[in-house]
């Protein structure tokens, strides 16, 4: 009787704990999911040329078009290269940042751990617009750089846009890298050091390895963030006619809800979140064959 008395008040306590966030999930992430599903079985009709518009159901009318539309493909492959050239550079700067830190040749962490997360604290919206600024060949206070080499063109703009992005989260990847780092218990460095490990072995040997689950982590949020790149391309179209309204994903599904068209831009929404979730999952998938926990 105990036991069960004891069992129950264990499960009442774990449900008590779990019930606040449970419903919150629901609420703000599975109904909304749910709901746009719902919205892009659907499209609008009219009864005749300049009929009242309705909707009824289309089953998967609007998947075939989001299929056949090469603006939003173009948009997906766009990104893609995005993500391969700027996510690597963008991790590789946050852990030598890190790896520094926790080197013990930097003086002054405090400080410099701030000035590497203070650009983070900037939101997306206000760094792009200050970048954008100091790439405009007319309002930029470097314009013996920017009036030869066109970092707003359609060659060039897709990178500045990458460096808006790195330099805004290098800061916030290598604050996850570094808080890794300060887990690894000291004795496993100090005996690297009897056996006459420098600073550079033990970074390379020990330091990189068990810090691999944390670079994992932060390439998922990254490959996450780059599929979702919205604000910082949204900016630039004020500065660069390079980049359209279909320049990104997001950028597709926000004209297309514009127009309005609410049910192809949840078709939109749909397809994005999956492949969102594949690169993801298949990325965890391989880094877990490769015995990275």
């Amino acid at each position: 009787m105990r036991g069960s008395r004891s069992g129950s008040r264990h499960l009442a306590a774990v449900g008590f704990f779990i019930t606040p966030f449970a419903a919150l999930f629901a609420l703000f992430y599975l109904v909304p999911i749910g709901y746009a599903v719902v919205q892009s079985l659907y499209q609008v009709k009219r009864t005749g040329t300049f009929g009242p518009a309705h909707d009824v159901f289309g089953g998967l009318v609007q998947y075939r078009r989001v299929f056949s539309d090469s603006p939003f493909w173009q948009s997906v492959e766009r990104v893609q290269l995005f993500g391969i050239v700027q996510v690597p550079v963008m991790l590789g700067l946050a852990l030598i940042l890190a790896l520094l830190l926790d080197s013990g040749l930097v003086r002054g962490k405090r400080f410099f751990r701030l000035a590497f997360f203070l650009p983070y604290a900037v939101p997306g919206v206000v760094a792009a617009i200050m970048w954008g600024y100091l790439y405009s060949p007319n309002l930029s206070p470097f314009t013996a750089f920017t009036a030869h080499v066109h970092l707003l063109g359609a060659d060039l703009v897709l990178w500045s846009i990458a460096n808006v992005v790195t330099w805004v989260y290098v800061g916030y990847n290598m604050l996850i890298i570094y808080a890794a780092l300060l887990a690894i218990p000291p004795e496993i460095y100090e005996a690297a050091r009897i056996d006459g490990a420098g600073y550079f072995r033990i970074a390379w040997s020990i330091k990189i390895p068990m810090v691999l689950p944390a670079i994992v982590l932060t390439t998922v949020f990254s490959i996450i963030g780059t599929l979702q790149l919205l604000a910082e391309p949204q900016v630039f179209r004020s500065f660069s006619s390079a980049v359209s309204s279909t320049y990104t994903p997001n950028l597709t599904v926000y004209a297309t809800s514009s127009v309005p068209n609410f049910h192809l831009a949840a078709a939109f929404s749909v397809v994005l979140a999956l492949a969102t979730f594949v690169l993801s999952f298949s990325f965890l998938k391989f880094t877990q064959r490769k015995g990275v926990q």
